[in-house]
């Protein structure tokens, strides 16, 4: 879920085209959920295959990778690791949505109301250990790094772009600005027309840049102010303060200087008061753990029929579209010289 700063974010619409020959450092559980969220029948159901099983991860995966690939873009893909022990109260609300989210979508169902069913289907999406090792092994064939943080994977992701790893992280949530990413882009994986629900019209989606000093700088504010407009709205360790949105949360944190005075200043104000974690939390925002990387990212050669054992024999894709898509993979590595370079980035 993230943050919600999207109001005050200071966004550039780019193109794909743009980050041609740019490694991006994407957060895999943002990505792996979008796809597990939005790549269902009218109904809601998920696409699966003969068995039953759940692919929708896997032709995300799958298709979005190779249209980076195809417009130059060097993907690196970084999964979560072990979450803080803090996230446990939001993951449990969340596992509590996803079951009130089941009961909507079958009474929608029963009353043939689809576009509600569809709404609220994907608000149960889960993601399972089989589907991130899956993802992985997908990942491996195709030839694209990945990186296993330790914890957050956008914390992670961060921590590459300012080692200068990668020129980007990429989700669209917007915790990557409060663990300090110096650029975020968003939409790169669902970059196109999307039919807005209960409408018979479409909105054309495009690619987005948000250049954290950017922010900042047009906010009047510090990164650590940001973290506690963060913590004020809710964030993925902390509920947040309820009546208080963004552009409230900013005016508050002008105010204020410190985490202890923000607090003093809630309970004054509001009678509220933060979690007993909130400091934990904050100083996760501020130095969360990343796994130092030392080597240079190398991108194996595509391996055809790994691929095609995993998408067409395991899960029943359609063995013609893959093929065409590999193709279009291995023109895209040959015609922008990949191959010859995929380790030699830096």
């Amino acid at each position: 879920m993230g943050v919600d700063l999207g109001d005050l974010a200071i966004k550039h619409t780019i193109s794909l085209e743009s980050l041609a020959g740019k490694v991006i450092a994407i957060d895999a559980f943002n990505t792996l959920y979008q796809f597990l969220a939005s790549i269902r029948q009218e109904d809601g159901t998920p696409l699966m295959d003969f068995k039953g099983r759940i692919t929708a991860h896997l032709s995300g995966l799958f298709y979005r990778t190779a249209k980076l690939i195809e417009n130059g873009i060097k993907p690196i893909f970084v999964f979560d690791g072990t979450p803080p022990k803090f996230k446990r109260k939001t993951s449990e609300q969340r596992a509590k949505n996803k079951q009130e989210a089941e009961a909507k979508w079958k009474k929608a169902l029963e009353e043939e109301r689809y576009d509600d069913a569809k709404k609220y289907a994907q608000a149960t999406s889960r993601l399972t250990q089989d589907m991130v090792e899956e993802s992985k092994e997908l990942l491996t064939a195709i030839g694209i790094p990945f990186v296993q943080a330790p914890s957050e994977g956008e914390a992670q992701a961060c921590a590459m772009v300012k080692q200068g790893l990668a020129h980007a992280t990429c989700s669209q949530d917007y915790d990557s600005l409060l663990f300090g990413s110096p650029i975020l882009i968003r939409n790169i994986n669902i970059t196109g027309k999307r039919k807005i629900p209960r409408q018979d019209r479409y909105i054309l989606i495009e690619p987005e840049e948000i250049i954290l000093e950017e922010t900042l700088g047009s906010l009047g504010i510090t990164r650590e102010k940001l973290i506690m407009m963060g913590m004020l709205v809710g964030t993925d360790f902390n509920e947040g303060v309820k009546g208080i949105g963004p552009k409230t949360a900013l005016k508050i944190v002008k105010e204020i200087k410190t985490l202890k005075e923000l607090e003093h200043y809630l309970y004054e104000k509001y009678q509220y008061e933060f979690e007993a974690d909130i400091n934990e939390i904050y100083e996760f925002f501020i130095n969360p753990p990343y796994n130092k990387i030392d080597k240079k990212f190398e991108w194996g050669k595509l391996d055809r029929s790994k691929v095609e054992s995993l998408l067409v024999k395991e899960h029943d894709f359609s063995e013609e579209r893959i093929a065409g898509t590999l193709d279009k993979i291995e023109k895209a590595f040959t015609e922008k010289g990949a191959q010859s370079k995929l380790g030699d980035w830096f």
